[in-house]
């Protein structure tokens, strides 16, 4: 099966072939569900390969790369019934039940600006031959919410180098989506839509980056920014934007949508540091949601500086003031 059919098949999915959570959260069988398609790690569609060997469990020296963590992973329910996706409404289960007007086939994404290949691109060709990876990340909202989510993805920067930036090109930025009848959000005028936010180039090329296509061995929802969004586990939640039809190589730093509303409050690198509050509440500690029948939050834990992946990112920032940089 060609990549493109792949990516097809994998679209009509369904509900009872995707990969279960209970099967993924031993992950025994992880391997053989993204076997099924080697262009996205999507489960259950047509003419699968063989199965693989059992996925082993994170060791030591994935969780020092930082590229998984073996924290207790937040229900596949509750990554898709609480976010923020202000598209589709401003409340936490607004996109949930919102967001299915959102299509996701067929989906293009352009890229320009500084690089030497500027094109057009259906999201087939845009992950050509790149391989799906599993990244186990922690996501920490500016609002003072976490969740530990399995991704599906590909690193950004293999996806960039293939436009060859150039020696202009000091950021990168993306543009979701925006469509008034796919997305009833944007009928209020709360945001300059679309959406837009960016990186500078090193944290682009970081390979903690990442370009996500999936979650617990499935599609991405739409609710969660289907087909395509950015994962950069440092930073508070808002700066990996969603649904993704614009990436554009920058040599000054770009509009990014909360920044430019309210600088004071969201700043340009948005790096999670516990030492530098939101002018209306303290980023020293976080409520890890960890939904039960009975409640939706865990006990508070400490937040760390750059979400905890300092060994990892920290060289990025070296002799900025991140009081100042924030």
């Amino acid at each position: 099966m060609n990549l493109r059919n792949a990516f097809k098949a994998c679209l009509r999915i369904p509900a009872s072939q995707v990969t279960d959570e209970a099967i993924y959260r031993d992950r025994r069988r992880l391997l053989a569900a993204l076997a099924a398609s080697p262009a996205l790690g999507l489960s259950g569609c047509a003419e699968a390969e063989p199965p693989a060997p059992p996925a082993t469990t994170v060791t030591r020296a994935e969780v020092e790369s930082g590229f998984k963590t073996d924290e207790e992973l937040t229900r596949y329910e509750d990554i898709t019934t609480y976010n923020n996706f202000y598209e589709f409404g401003t409340g936490k289960s607004d996109p949930s039940k919102a967001a299915k007007t959102l299509r996701t086939s067929p989906w293009t994404v352009a890229v320009g600006g500084e690089c030497g290949k500027p094109g057009k691109l259906s999201l087939d060709d845009l992950l050509k031959g790149l391989l799906p990876e599993e990244r186990i990340y922690r996501l920490r909202c500016v609002e003072g919410w976490s969740m530990v989510i399995p991704w599906l993805g590909v690193p950004l920067a293999d996806v960039l180098r293939r436009f060859e930036p150039n020696s202009n090109a000091n950021y990168v930025a993306f543009t979701t989506l925006a469509d008034r009848q796919q997305m009833p959000g944007i009928r209020y005028r709360s945001i300059d839509w679309p959406y837009r936010e960016g990186l500078r180039i090193d944290e682009a090329m970081h390979p903690l980056t990442l370009l996500a296509t999936g979650l617990y061995g499935k599609p991405l929802p739409q609710q969660n920014g289907a087909p395509l969004r950015l994962v950069v586990p440092w930073k508070y939640g808002f700066k990996s934007i969603k649904s993704i039809v614009a990436i554009t190589f920058a040599r000054h730093p770009p509009h990014c949508s909360w920044n430019r509303l309210q600088p004071n409050e969201y700043g340009f690198f948005s790096n999670v540091n516990p030492d530098v509050d939101h002018p209306r509440w303290s980023q020293k500690s976080e409520r890890r949601i960890a939904g039960t029948a009975s409640k939706l939050f865990a006990e508070r834990i400490p937040t760390r500086l750059f979400n905890g992946y300092a060994d990892q990112v920290g060289d990025m920032y070296a002799g900025m003031d991140l009081r100042r940089w924030f």
